[in-house]
Formats: C-alpha cells, structure tokens, sequence
C-alpha cells in the first residue's frame, strides 16, 4: 500500500529528486513515473527525496509520479535462490528474457524473485504442539540434488506449532501456524523477506580459528583465510583476480557459493554464466550452480544498482549461514562498487574526498565486510554457520596505493597481491608472497594439531628462504649467480623449488588443481629435506655443481602431480633417492 505520492522535481543521471515525500522514509523504495521504475530513497530534506534508480532514467521529466511503497530494499529469501541467475535488485535475469522477449534490460520490468509456479516438497521436522522459537527448523525443502534448504521460524517468532503438514507447496503458500504467547498466531511460509541494509541475527560470532580450506597451495600454506574471515584480492587488469575467484569457488571448503559480478565487464560476466553451469563440483559430481547464486550487474547496467548488489548478495549468503552451512562469498570488484559511491555522491553534491570517493567510503566498505564471521545461528539447536567474503580489488594501473585499496586492507586480514609479471610468466596463482600477508595467526595452531606439529615452523622456514632470496636475486642481478658462494646458491636453489614446485599449481591437472592439507605439508617437507640434506653435504665439501644438477630433482618437481593416495609412499622413495645421491656425491669428493 503506497505510504506517500509525490511528484519529480528534477533528473541528474540515475539521481532523482522528488517533491511532495515527507511521508516516506528513508530507505523506501519507490516507484518513479508511470513506467514503475524501481528506486530507493538515499537522501530526505525537508518534503524533498532524493531517489537513487536502479534503471535508467533517459525521459523522466519533472511532474511525473513518484509513489512510495513504504518498504525498505528487501530480498525474498526462500527455495529457488540456488542455481539461479539475478541482477544487482534481485530481480531473475532468466524470468525478465522471457517476459520481454529480448537480451537485454527493459525499463519497469516487474517479475518475482523466487518463481510464484514452481511447488516444492516441505517435509516438516516438528509436529504440532511443539514449542518453536525464533531461527528453528521446523522442515527441509530439497533444492537441489546437493543443497536441501531449511525452513526456518522467522527473527521474532515463538510460541507453539498450531499446525503443520507434509506436502507440495507453492513458495507464496503457509506451511505452518506458529501460536505466539499474546494468543496471535504467526503464519510461516517457505519464502522469508529481508532488508538488505541490515544484517540477520545470530546469537554469538566465534573465533576465526578454523581455516577455510581451498586446496590452493600459497593460500593454505603461507596465507591462510579462516572460515568466517574476509581476504581482499587486489590486482591489475590480467593479474589473474576473476581466475582466483573462479578457483576458490571451485575449491574450498564452502557448501554454498555466491557469486556477485557488480560492475564487471559483460565478457568477464559472461564466461562466468557459461562455465560455471559446465563446472563440474568435484564434491559432488554435479554441477556446480548446484550450489551456487549468481549476481551479474554488469558495467553497462545502471551504475546505481551496483551499490545494491553487494547488499543483495550478502542477505543471501547470510541466510544460508543462518542454516549452518559454510558460505564463501565472490564479491567481483569492490572497486566498481566504490565507483558507484563516488558517482551518486558527486550527484548528491556532497563533500568529496581523497580522490572524490566520499567521505564515508572507509564505514560503507567495513559494514559490509563486517558482516561476514562464523557464529552460532538462532535456534534451539546451536547450529554452526560459517561466511567468508572475498573481494577482488581493481586499483587503476594496479596502483594499491589509491583509496578503495588502502580502505579495505584497513579491514580485511588476509592480502593476496596479484602480480602483473607473475600472470604474464604463466605462474599461477599469480599471487606474490613477498607482498601478501595473512593476520589469522591462530590458524597455525590448528595446522600443527590437524596437519603436522611441525606444520607452523616448516611453513616460517619456507618464508625466510623466500625473503632471503629475494635479497640474494638483487645479488644476482648485479654479480651474477656464480659469484655466489656455495650455500647462497643451494638457498637460490631450494627457493626457486618452492616457488616453482610448491607455489605453482596447474589448474588444468587433476592431481595439481587442488592439494589437500597432508599433501602440503609433504611438499614443503621434501623441499626442506632437500635444502638441508644438500647443506650438510657442502659442509663435508660436495660440489655445489653436482648438488644441484642431480637426478633426484625432477622427481622432487613432480612430486605435486603425485595423486593423494600416493603420497606418503612416493615421499618415502623420493627422500631415499635423495639420500642415495647426496651421499654419492659427498662420498666422491671425500675419496678424492
């Protein structure tokens, strides 16, 4: 029911200021002129509103109808989200082609974002008479053949089940009555609305110290991401940062993906849609939109929209955290989103900041990543739900130095810096491990307790011989490698192992695309038995020359494509090949 009727006062872009709103709200979204365009109020003054639309606005005119529905920005959160394809407002892009008839966005399209036909099976888990509160599974839906969604007592609901059935229903049907202690009685359907802008309840956030596995080797081994944790993906264009995305959607250990493109180029966005429904989810064997929500708000869509979509996306990944799943939210660049801050805010005539991105770019971007975390969800039962956000960031000219950046690393607590020259040379992940950081520290300790004890010092050891390489290839690059002594070439050696058999995966190679935990831990242990083997043995005077240019190396380098169940055994062979050489070579120089 309208909540207020005013008229337009004047058009700037996608910014339209309307008269005659003192009855609206902020944040109401509204419907401009007769052809229903859908917009939100940002900005109130007086009767005055200012309305940003999330289409475009060419021939809107003053004196033209602006109607408030008197409801905040909100997403219907129910069975059907899985598998499906919208734009930054929720609004399905499948169901608009169809209604339209065309590829392209049509102005003032009205379509439901959970499809009003399609009947689902709810299978109830409580019966009548039983006492329910809020965030309670009353019954499951199977939404996909990986995926059963749970149907949940909505925030601020308790009391009594009144009634309650097994059966097919329709998303829009009530499946249960719940009787509340004032003697009213709360209808539950299948299908919950939420407003974006404000994050779901949870009893408690817990702890980010338990990693979010993704089988990619520089992020599980030296950078790790916690379950609930929040990483920032910064890089040029061609670094690789959609590449990376598309990998850990793959990959990690998440049961629900969502997927936001806001601002993306069509093209990028496009590969998306086409291969993920051809991905194949290594877990399940299905494919993987089995378990994923898409969100493609191009950068030829209205720029206004792009602010939605991250909101958009992050009410649904927090509605299935409230089911305890683990959800690993792709928010593909928050750099295009902060483009849309500083357009709307220029429009708003408000105070610009560090290179006219607003004032307030710093609290938008941190309410956003702060609404990622693990927690115990609402419910009797003490479910356990997880959702970790990872954003790409694209700095113009790859400069990291410039605002959106440096607001976000202010936040997040894992950095992978991609590198133009790393994804040139065909390294991938093009991530560069002298500039990356990881702050979950605790994490180390679930490694030792899980993995190996030594897990935290072979990874610390790792690292050093990183950054002592580097100080070693400026050498290099001056005297050249021979100039070297013996133990500073054998450093260059085992760390150019590291990176090249350790840091590089093949994503196009079973065995290689994804490592498992153990099999990590055994890669960097086979190159630190390398590098100290191969040490002891220049103490007894071996040739460095020989050392080097053993046999035993190309095994060690192929090592990574070794399949999991392998492993401990062609370690065992590998470590004993080594041995048998080393000693060859040091025995030699000793006869001699």
């Amino acid at each position: 029911m309208a909540q207020a009727q005013g008229t337009i006062k004047k058009v700037a872009g996608p910014l339209v200021i309307a008269r005659n709103m003192g009855q609206a709200n902020m944040f109401d979204v509204v419907r401009v002129s007769e052809q229903r365009l859908i917009g939100e109020i940002i900005e109130m003054h007086g009767d005055e509103a200012s309305v940003q639309v999330y289409e475009e606005t060419s021939g809107l005119t003053p004196g033209q109808p602006v109607e408030s529905t008197g409801q905040p920005m909100s997403v219907e959160l129910g069975p059907g989200l899985i598998g499906s394809i919208y734009d930054g407002i929720q609004r399905p892009l499948d169901d608009i082609m169809s209604v339209t008839g065309t590829n392209n966005l049509q102005r003032g399209v009205e379509v439901p974002a959970l499809k009003r036909d399609k009947v689902w099976h709810f299978v109830p888990v409580v019966k009548e008479g039983d006492e329910v509160a809020e965030g309670d599974v009353i019954g499951t839906v199977e939404e996909t053949k990986v995926v059963t969604q749970k149907i949940m007592v909505p925030p601020g609901v308790h009391g009594t089940i009144s009634s309650i059935a097994e059966g097919d229903f329709k998303i829009t049907d009530n499946i249960a009555k719940v009787k509340k202690a004032d003697g009213n009685t709360a209808e539950i359907g299948l299908m919950q609305k939420w407003p974006v802008r404000r994050e779901r309840p949870y009893k408690e956030k817990l702890s980010p110290d338990v990693p979010l596995i993704t089988g990619q080797r520089i992020v599980d081994t030296l950078f790790p991401i916690a379950k609930g944790g929040v990483a920032a993906v910064p890089g040029p264009f061609g670094s690789g940062k959609t590449v990376v995305q598309h990998q850990l959607a793959k990959w990690a250990e998440a049961d629900i993906v969502v997927y936001i493109g806001c601002g993306e180029r069509g093209n990028e966005m496009t590969d998306v849609l086409n291969e993920f429904p051809e991905l194949i989810d290594p877990k399940t064997g299905e494919s993987l939109m089995q378990r994923t929500v898409l969100i493609a708000n191009t950068s030829d869509m209205p720029v206004a929209a792009r602010e939605a979509s991250v909101y958009t996306g992050i009410t649904i990944a927090e509605y299935f955290r409230d089911m305890g799943y683990s959800v690993a939210l792709m928010a593909d660049s928050t750099s295009r989103w902060a483009e849309a801050l500083r357009e709307m805010s220029g429009r708003l005539e408000e105070m610009p900041g560090e290179e006219g991105y607003p004032a307030y770019l710093g609290s938008r971007l941190a309410q956003f990543y702060e609404r990622a975390g693990r927690v115990v969800t609402l419910g009797s039962d003490d479910r356990e739900g997880s959702l970790s956000v990872i954003g790409a960031v694209s700095p113009a000219g790859g400069d990291i130095s410039e605002p959106v950046t440096q607001a976000t690393l202010r936040i997040v607590k894992v950095f992978w810096r991609l590198d133009a020259d790393l994804a040139r040379a065909r390294h991938f992940p093009a991530i560069n491990w002298l500039e990356s950081y990881s702050l979950y520290d605790k994490l180390d300790k679930w490694f030792n307790a899980n993995v190996d004890p030594e897990w935290e010092a072979l990874k610390l050891k790792t690292m050093t011989m990183l950054q002592e390489e580097a100080t070693l290839q400026e050498m290099v690059r001056l005297v050249g490698e021979d100039a070297l002594s013996a133990p500073d070439r054998l450093k260059i050696e085992a760390a150019r192992s590291i990176r090249e058999d350790l840091l590089q995966q093949n994503a196009f190679m079973d065995e290689d695309t994804y490592t498992s935990p153990h099999k990590q831990y055994m890669l960097m242990k086979l190159v630190m038995v390398f590098y100290d083997v191969c040490q002891e043995a220049l103490t007894k005077g071996a040739d460095i020359n020989k050392l080097v240019a053993m046999e035993v190396r190309e095994p060690i380098g192929r090592f990574k494509y070794t399949a999991e169940k392998d492993v401990d055994s062609r370690y065992k062979e590998i470590e004993k090949q080594l041995i048998q050489e080393v000693d060859e070579i040091a025995s030699a120089k000793e006869e001699f």
